[in-house]
């Protein structure tokens, strides 16, 4: 009964690391990247996705800005603004 005991934690163990190593391994979440979003260009967000694009991953966010739609991207992995553009409102897919 104490060899049982030892190894349920012990499994328990191996089944989170991975989870955290993937965790790490991703960069930053659609959260922080919504926030460096933000902060480049304050308004309201409409529209926020993960995407490929140009060989890498971002979070790509569509942030209102009176009449237009100034679009955000933030690498995945190193939270570095990829895309920074303006688009007018009628020209949203």
């Amino acid at each position: 009964m104490k060899k049982l005991a030892l190894i349920i934690p012990a499994l328990a163990m191996v089944a989170i690391a991975p989870q955290a190593a993937l965790a790490k391994a991703s960069g930053i979440t659609m959260s922080q990247a919504r926030a460096i979003a933000l902060k480049a260009a304050p308004g309201r967000v409409e529209k926020a996705e993960r995407e490929r694009e140009g060989g890498g991953e971002r979070y790509s966010f569509d942030i209102r800005q009176g009449n237009r739609i100034h679009e955000i991207g933030v690498d995945v992995r190193t939270g570095r603004i990829v895309e920074d553009k303006f688009e007018p409102l009628n020209a949203r897919d």
